[in-house]
């Protein structure tokens, strides 16, 4: 049976009506792959990265992608320099549509770049179903939907992160957990990071690379 922990699932129907109201209007995928030439380098040209280091895009929501891209072209996401600066690149919100709407079209391979731990992804399932109620972590799967593919699209607060990347995982928790990064709406991710211990995080991170 999955748990909730006390305090914090009560409040979430109330944080999803909030945080659920930023959408952008619908981009044009044929216009997002020709302008999404520059990300190719680090994402793929369909969006599946060959390097575990740059998240897959592929599957993504198309609003979770414009947010990124707006947070690191205004500052509010600054934990990856590369990335602040090819967002720049980006000439206007209409643009950044398309090529979210190109992205979230493609399909995200089923295969992992790295080799799972199988002696963690017990361990990281449970945490990703059941949290840890010593710690008072909440299950990853009340806001990331059954094996991490997310809950809707109008609900792209809340991103895919089924079959991402294990050392891009790693390095968000990390950062979510150290303030590095701190574009989360409400601080929703950073307060659930800060109750991962570094193991738990590497745990989390086997199991979700492995839901494709």
């Amino acid at each position: 049976m999955r748990k909730i922990i006390k305090g914090f699932g009560s409040c979430l129907p109330l944080a999803i009506m909030l945080l659920a109201g930023v959408a952008y209007a619908e981009g044009d995928p044929a216009a997002g792959l020709e302008k999404s030439g520059l990300c190719a380098g680090c994402h793929g040209a369909d969006g599946n990265s060959e390097d575990a280091t740059f998240p897959r895009l592929a599957g993504q929501y198309a609003d979770y992608i414009v947010k990124q891209i707006r947070d690191f072209q205004s500052g509010h996401r600054a934990n990856n320099e590369t990335m602040a600066a090819m967002a720049g690149t980006v000439a206007s919100v209409e643009d950044a549509r398309d090529i979210a709407a190109y992205f979230s079209q493609q399909k995200m391979k089923d295969a992992s770049l790295t080799t799972p731990d199988r002696n963690l992804l017990a361990t990281g399932e449970k945490l990703f179903r059941e949290g840890n109620i010593q710690s008072g972590l909440y299950g990853c799967i009340n806001c990331h939907g059954e094996r991490g593919k997310g809950k809707a699209p109008n609900i792209a607060v809340f991103p895919v992160i089924g079959g991402q990347h294990r050392d891009y995982i790693i390095k968000e928790l990390t950062d979510l957990k150290g303030g590095v990064r701190a574009n989360d709406p409400a601080g929703m991710m950073g307060a659930i990071a800060k109750k991962l211990s570094d193991d738990e995080i590497k745990a989390v991170a086997e199991y979700l690379s492995t839901q494709h």
